[in-house]
């Protein structure tokens, strides 16, 4: 990989400012928000950042990177794909429950539902994410679709998971603030009591954590390499895919063995060549 001492520099420092935003999170709700539970009052609600934080932010980014580790690359594409889609979906499965815990508080205090902007992005969001699995998961995972289908629709996969991710970082932080304008009364939120400062602090690192992904994701020199066969289908005319496209034929088959056959089919071919030419 080139500039891989840049690369784990900055993967360490993206894994550090996520873990950090969820430990903030639990210390928010657990310290200033009185704990966790599930009874329907202030308690249940407060799953719902910390959820958001460790689902929707923290997993998620992970899940963006994956295949951006240099240490996978020997690994099976299939395998690879199978992370990322299992990381993605533990990420909705918590965002969905954080949903419940949010509707089941408003229901039992008779607080309104959906009436904020950080409702209408978050669930919009929400929607799109599991949307965006599911396609993923019957187009890019199973061997059903299409070459060209997977083509097609590939570039449109990964803006809409960076979308999503940027989209979801807005909305945490809208909901943070939110939070913060509405509990902080004495001393009020504009007074700089602590907690205030504290949840600020914990939306910078949410900040940094997805410019950090967003970096490492984007650049071209860290691109999981092409698979072998990959490579002879964009030869003989097909459509090249992306870093999360399926591979064609044997999926399972190791890398090494790929590039030997790759390497004999092309010796072979030489050798053909030649032979044709000295009976000419």
């Amino acid at each position: 990989m080139e500039g891989y001492w840049g690369f784990l520099a900055l993967l360490v420092s993206a894994l550090l400012m996520g873990f950090l935003a969820v430990v903030f999170s639990l210390i928010w709700v657990l310290h200033y928000r009185e704990g966790l539970g599930w009874d329907g009052t202030a308690l249940e609600f407060n799953w719902h950042p910390v959820l958001m934080v460790t689902g929707f932010v923290f997993i998620q980014g992970i899940a963006i990177i994956v295949y951006r580790l240099p240490w996978t690359w020997k690994c099976s594409k299939l395998l690879m794909k199978s992370i990322h889609a299992g990381l993605n979906a533990i990420a909705a499965i918590l965002a969905v429950i954080s949903l419940v815990a949010v509707f089941d508080f408003h229901n039992t205090m008779n607080i309104p539902n959906m009436y904020s902007l950080h409702s209408w992005v978050g669930l919009i969001a929400v929607i799109y994410y599991i949307l965006q699995l599911f396609l993923g998961f019957f187009v890019f995972l199973l061997p059903w679709a299409p070459l060209s289908l997977r083509s097609f629709l590939m570039p449109i996969h990964v803006y809409s998971g960076l979308l999503l991710f940027g989209t979801v970082i807005v909305t945490v932080l809208m909901g943070v603030t939110e939070k913060l304008i509405f509990v902080l009364k004495d001393p009020a939120y504009s007074s700089f009591p602590p907690e205030g400062i504290f949840t600020n602090t914990l939306g910078l690192l949410i900040v940094v954590f997805g410019a950090l992904i967003f970096w490492i994701v984007t650049r071209p020199q860290w691109k999981r390499p092409k698979e072998p066969n990959s490579i002879l289908l964009q030869s003989n005319g097909g459509a090249a895919e992306g870093p999360l496209a399926i591979n064609t034929g044997n999926i399972d088959r190791a890398d090494s063995e790929l590039n030997s056959e790759a390497v004999a089919r092309k010796r072979n071919f030489t050798l053909d060549e030649a032979g044709q030419r000295s009976t000419m």
